[in-house]
C-alpha cells in the first residue's frame, strides 16, 4: 500500500471520528435541549397558543360529477379556520372517551377527535411518567388531530357541517366499547347529518356518517377524511426507520418524510381504490382507512400557516359521489386507527378489515420476508422466558445454529489464511517492493494450498440480510421498548445509562450521548477487539493499525444505539470468537491472542507464588 493510500484511510478514520463528535455536539445537543424545551412548554402552557392552516371555500367547484380535491391547494373543509393563535375551544363541550387502551375525548365542535392519552404506555419507565400522549386539540403545543366530514358536488349550494359546526350528543356524553355515541346536527334547510362512533377495547374507531335529506330536491355529497399536524415533531428513527406520512395506494406503499412535504411546492397527489393512509411515529400512528370498495383522491402536504410554521397533513376524498333522493337517508363509514404499533393488533386489524398491506405501517424494511418472521421467533421467546433479553440471547444462538454451516466454512477459509501467514511473510520478503511478483507468489501459493482468499466473505455477506433484520426488529417494534434486562438495563430501547466518563454514575454529571461508554458497549468492543485479532491480519502494517482502532470506533458509533442492539451485538461476538477458535484449534492454528493471556496471567501467578516464599 502506497504512502497516499495509507495517508487516506487515516484521513478517513479521523474524519469519521470528527462527524460523530461534530454531529453530536452541532446537531444532537441542541435537538436535546429544543425536545426538552418542547416537553417543558407542553407541561407548563397546556393552553399555549399554536398556529392553525388557512382553509379554502367551504364548497370547491366540482367539474363534472367529481369534487375538485386541490382546493386550492389547501385544506379541505375541515380545517381550522380562525385565528392562528387562537386558544383551545372546549366551550361547546366534550364526549369523553374510556376503553382499556385510550382515555381522551372529542371535540362537539366540529366532531374533531382531538384528544387522545394511551393508557398502557409512559414517556419514561417510570409508571409514575406521563401517559403517552397521541393526539391533542388545537391551542396546545403541538396539535394533531382527525377530522371527517362532506364537501357539496356541483351546484350544491346546501349549508354543510365544518370545523365551526356545534354538535349534539343523542344519549350519553360517553364513549366506550360498549357505548357508541351519535351526534347529530341540523342545517336548518332540511339536511340532518348524524355521526356514530364506536370504538373497541384497543385503537380501533369506527365512524358511520348519516345524511338525511327531508328537502323536495335530490343532493349529491362527497365523503372526506383527514388526518393533521401542527409542527415538525422530533424524529427518532433517523435514516433507519421510517417516520411521517406513509399510506398504501393501488397497493403501493407511499412513505414521505417531513422534508419532503416541507420542500414541494404543492401536495404529493395519488389514485387509489381503497388502500390506507396516514402519520406515523417509531411507535404510534394515526392512520385512515376508508372503504376498500371506492374511488378515492389522497394527498400528503405541508400547508404553512399564516405564522409559516409546518401543517402536515394526509387526507382523502371519495370520488364518487353519495346521491341522497328527496325523502331518503345515506350512509358512508370508515375507519380510524390512533394508537401504539403493536404488531399482533395491526395485522388483525389488516385481516379482520381486508386492507392490503397495513402490516406496513410497521416498517419493515427491505428485508420483510425476513424481518418479519425474526419477530415472531423474538416474541416465542419472550414469552418463553418472559425476558425480552434473554429473548434477544436465545435468538441470536439459533441463528448462530442455522448459520452453522456457512459460518464454519468461513472460520475454516479464515484459519487456512491465518496458517499461511509465515508463507506469505517470506514471499514479501523475499521479492521486497515488487508488488507484481509478490501477487504472483500469492496466488501460486494459493494454488497450492487449495485457499482462496474470497472463501471466507461470501458465508459473512449471506448472513447481512439475516442479521440487518434482525436489528430493524430490535430498533423499530415497540415490543422492546421499556422492557427490562437485568442489573442495570432497565430499558432495553435506551441506550446503556452507565459511562466509563463518569465512573460508571459514581460522579453526578450529566454528558453527551457519544461519551456514554457503557459496560455493554464496553463488551461490545472488547469482543469485537477479541475476534479481529483471531482474524488474518492485513497485509499491510498501516491497514493493520487502522484495523485494530476500528472496535473503539464502533464502540463509541454504538453506544448511543439501544441496550438491546448492543447486547445483541457483544453476545452475537462472542459466540464467533467461541466458535472461530474451535475451528482454529481443529485447524492446527495457534492462537497467539490465548497464548499471551495464558502467559501474561500465568506468569503474574507464579510471580505472587514466588514472593510468598
Amino acid at each position: 500500500m502506497d504512502k497516499d493510500t495509507n495517508k487516506n484511510l487515516i484521513l478517513a478514520l479521523v474524519l469519521s471520528l470528527t462527524v460523530l463528535i461534530g454531529w453530536e455536539l452541532i446537531y444532537g445537543l441542541p435537538k436535546m435541549r429544543e425536545r426538552q424545551a418542547q416537553e417543558a412548554a407542553q407541561q407548563e402552557a397546556p393552553n399555549g397558543k399554536a398556529g392553525t392552516p388557512s382553509a379554502p371555500s367551504a364548497n370547491p367547484s366540482v367539474p363534472g360529477s367529481t369534487p375538485s380535491v386541490q382546493a386550492g391547494d389547501s385544506a379541505l373543509p375541515g380545517a381550522t379556520t380562525g385565528d392562528a393563535q387562537a386558544p383551545a375551544d372546549d366551550a361547546a363541550g366534550r364526549v369523553l372517551i374510556e376503553t382499556p387502551s385510550i382515555s381522551g375525548s372529542i371535540n362537539l365542535r366540529g366532531a374533531r377527535l382531538d384528544d387522545i392519552q394511551l393508557l398502557k404506555y409512559h414517556e419514561e419507565v417510570d409508571p409514575k411518567s406521563p401517559l403517552i400522549r397521541l393526539l391533542s386539540p388545537l391551542g396546545t403545543a403541538n396539535p394533531y388531530y382527525v377530522d371527517a366530514g362532506w364537501i357539496g358536488g356541483r351546484n350544491n349550494k346546501a349549508k354543510l357541517p365544518d370545523d365551526k359546526t356545534v354538535w349534539m350528543v343523542d344519549g350519553g356524553a360517553k364513549l366506550t366499547p360498549k357505548t357508541p355515541v351519535t351526534l347529530t346536527w341540523d342545517n336548518g334547510s332540511g339536511l340532518i347529518f348524524k355521526r356514530i362512533i364506536s370504538v373497541d377495547e384497543e385503537y380501533l374507531f369506527t365512524i358511520s356518517q348519516e345524511v338525511e335529506n327531508t328537502t323536495s330536491e335530490a343532493i349529491s355529497l362527497f365523503p372526506y377524511a383527514q388526518v393533521t399536524r401542527v409542527g415538525l415533531p422530533n424524529v427518532e428513527g433517523f435514516f433507519v426507520l421510517h417516520e411521517g406520512p406513509i399510506g398504501v395506494l393501488n397497493g403501493e406503499l407511499k412513505d414521505l418524510d417531513y422534508s419532503d412535504l416541507q420542500e414541494s411546492n404543492a401536495p404529493q397527489k395519488f389514485e387509489s381504490t381503497g388502500g390506507w393512509l396516514g402519520i406515523t411515529d417509531k411507535y404510534w400512528a394515526v392512520a385512515l382507512l376508508p372503504d376498500q370498495k371506492k374511488k378515492l383522491q389522497a394527498r400528503f402536504g405541508d400547508f404553512p400557516d399564516a405564522t409559516g410554521r409546518d401543517v402536515f397533513r394526509t387526507d382523502y376524498l371519495e370520488t364518487e359521489s353519495v346521491n341522497i333522493a328527496p325523502g331518503s337517508k345515506a350512509t358512508v363509514q370508515n375507519y380510524l386507527f390512533a394508537g401504539a404499533k403493536v404488531v399482533e393488533t395491526v395485522d388483525r386489524y389488516g385481516e379482520q378489515l381486508k386492507i392490503e398491506n397495513f402490516d406496513l405501517l410497521i416498517d419493515w424494511g427491505w428485508f420483510y420476508f425476513i424481518t418479519k418472521p425474526m419477530y415472531h421467533v423474538l416474541k416465542f421467546f419472550q414469552s418463553l422466558t418472559g425476558n425480552f433479553g434473554i429473548a434477544i440471547l436465545l435468538t441470536t444462538v439459533l441463528l448462530k445454529i442455522i448459520f452453522f454451516p456457512l459460518a464454519n466454512k468461513s472460520y475454516v477459509s479464515m484459519s487456512r489464511m491465518k496458517k499461511l501467514q509465515p508463507e506469505m511473510a517470506k514471499i514479501k520478503e523475499r521479492y521486497g517492493d515488487d508488488r507484481q511478483k509478490q501477487q504472483q507468489a500469492m496466488m501460486e501459493l494459493y494454488k497450492t494450498e487449495k485457499v482462496s482468499p474470497v472463501s471466507g466473505c461470501l458465508p459473512v455477506l449471506l448472513q447481512i440480510p439475516v442479521f440487518f433484520a434482525l436489528y430493524k426488529v430490535l430498533f423499530g417494534t415497540i415490543t422492546m421498548r421499556h422492557e427490562p434486562f437485568f442489573g442495570w438495563i432497565k430499558d432495553l430501547s435506551a441506550p446503556d445509562p452507565t459511562s466509563i466518563f463518569n465512573l460508571f454514575g459514581l460522579i453526578p454529571v450529566t454528558l453527551p450521548d457519544f461519551l456514554l461508554i457503557g459496560v455493554w458497549p464496553l463488551l461490545m468492543g472488547i469482543t469485537m477487539f477479541v475476534q479481529m485479532k483471531l482474524n488474518p491480519a492485513p497485509p499491510d502494517p498501516m491497514q493493520a493499525k487502522i484495523f485494530t482502532w476500528m472496535p473503539v470506533f464502533f464502540t463509541f458509533l454504538l453506544a448511543s444505539f439501544p441496550a438491546g442492539l448492543v447486547i445483541y451485538w457483544a453476545w452475537n461476538n462472542f459466540l464467533s470468537v467461541l466458535q472461530q477458535s474451535v475451528i482454529m484449534s481443529r485447524q492446527g492454528v495457534k492462537i497467539e491472542l490465548w497464548d499471551n493471556l495464558r502467559d501474561t496471567f500465568g506468569k503474574g501467578k507464579k510471580k505472587t507464588g514466588e514472593e510468598s516464599e
